[in-house]
């Protein structure tokens, strides 16, 4: 693994009106992940996953006239609870970063805290503010 040098985080958090064990398998589901993996309006995603600690995926968002494809590993994987994995894309600077995903369940909802460490720079990381909710919110309407 390579080492993780960024210093910039993300902290992203929505409720979501769904059991905690529906939204974590969403996130280990390529079908389900292609439907939400779609930040800022992207028109479709491409995703292929082997959900399994040291599994490896590959989510490649597509706009209209670009791709933007990201890669990484499945660290901790503690259904329904944690799910931990590294992130690498362009808009790392095609380094290793480090995203935790918290699923905290409620009576009516389960609380997504998503943690991206390790951001190369303050760019990146407003990139990823956006994009993690703009996530969040598509998940979110998956789950009326």
């Amino acid at each position: 693994m390579a080492e993780l040098t960024g210093q910039y985080l993300v902290t992203v958090r929505r409720s979501i009106a769904a059991s905690a064990e529906e939204l974590f398998d969403a996130w280990l589901d390529a079908d389900m992940l292609a439907q939400f993996m779609r930040p800022g309006g992207m028109a479709r995603a491409s995703v292929s996953c082997d959900p399994r600690e040291g599994g490896a995926f590959e989510i490649i968002m597509h706009g209209d006239d670009s791709s933007y494809r990201h890669t990484g590993h499945y660290l901790t994987i503690e259904r329904p609870r944690k799910l931990v994995f590294s992130w690498i894309s362009a808009a790392t600077a095609e380094r290793e970063s480090l995203v935790t995903v918290d699923f905290i369940a409620g009576s009516a909802a389960t609380d997504i805290v998503v943690t991206h460490r390790q951001l190369p720079d303050e760019a990146a990381q407003l990139s990823h503010t956006e994009g993690w909710g703009d996530v969040l919110d598509v998940l979110a309407a998956l789950f009326p």
